[in-house]
């Protein structure tokens, strides 16, 4: 049986690497964005995400359709890390007993919106009472040649796509004072998070590694690393930070590309290229931003200084 890839850290990873522990023989291969099964010359690719009022978004915040859509996409996300192409979504949907079959139907309307946005269907799921509102979403694609967290090697180049910070700083604003009115460039990157399938399939042909950033670039760096047996060197000066994060950043008196590099939920994508190659043209933003090291270190740096973001950790 093929080995389980070494995981970052975290309380989250720690729980992971217990269950990998207990299933034993029971359980695949793990520790990728996506599960694999060979079929016919290809692979189906595979994941699940679930999100929780009350952990992922509060009703105050968003609308129904907004839940659905950031919902679906966070997990079409892990499709487009393994540079595959998405085929239908399930939704498994816990429903307050005081919730209407109109928020239903909206919510539902929003996982419909963002699958057809990225050639997907919604191909069913499953209903049920809950004391929350809870969205567990899965993802189905097939992909000829997946990318993977593994396979980085020291001197691969380091790049994100789009930029970085916007729904964090959303997340600030609503956090601090609950029911304000956040800047429209700001809530969009929030609760319309676009996974960025083109650009993974564009990227996975000559990627030696990629994860999305749904933790934020400061934690999910570490699984890649981890994954890829390598360190890694991130200049924050050349971050790609959005607008509105840097807005919200500098009136909170925060270092900008440290902000985003902390926040999570950005869903762009983390790819190591190997050096030398140019990058393919992408219907996105590429940014260079550092370089996979040996050793197992990850080093971020702002004007020449070390600095220490940190990204979200489940349980902490």
């Amino acid at each position: 049986m093929k080995d389980h890839l070494q995981l970052g850290p975290g309380p989250e990873f720690d729980r992971v690497r217990a269950i990998l522990a207990a299933l034993g023989e029971a359980g695949a291969p793990s520790g990728d964005d996506v599960a694999l099964l060979s079929i016919g010359g290809k692979h189906l690719a595979l994941s699940t995400d679930v999100s929780i009022e009350g952990t992922h978004f509060l009703t105050e915040w968003l609308a129904f359709e907004e839940i659905g859509w950031r919902s679906a996409a966070a997990a079409l996300s892990d499709l487009a890390a393994a540079g595959a192409t998405p085929l239908g979504v399930l939704v498994a949907l816990g429903v307050p007993k005081d919730a209407s079959d109109a928020d239903v139907a909206d919510l539902m309307r929003g996982v419909g919106r963002v699958a057809t946005e990225v050639g997907a269907r919604v191909l069913g799921g499953d209903l049920s009472n809950a004391p929350a509102w809870t969205v567990a979403v899965t993802v189905i694609g097939d992909v000829a040649k997946p990318a993977s967290r593994a396979g980085g090697r020291p001197g691969d180049l380091l790049y994100v796509t789009g930029e970085l910070g916007g729904a964090h700083a959303a997340l600030q604003m609503w956090l601090q004072q609950p029911g304000r009115a956040v800047p429209p460039e700001a809530r969009e990157r929030f609760v319309h998070p676009l996974p960025r399938i083109a650009a993974g399939r564009a990227l996975s042909a000559s990627a030696t590694a990629m994860i999305d950033l749904s933790d934020g670039l400061a934690a999910d760096i570490l699984h890649l690393t981890a994954a890829s047996n390598c360190g890694a060197e991130i200049r924050l000066d050349d971050l790609p930070v959005a607008s509105s994060a840097i807005a919200y950043a500098t009136a909170a008196g925060k270092d900008a590309p440290v902000f985003a590099a902390e926040g999570g939920e950005d869903y762009e994508l983390l790819v190591a290229l190997p050096p030398g190659l140019e990058p393919p043209i992408l219907n996105v933003k590429l940014t260079r931003i550092g370089r996979l090291v040996e050793g197992d270190e990850v080093r971020f740096t702002s004007a020449g200084t070390p600095v220490f973001p940190k990204g979200f950790q489940h349980f902490r």
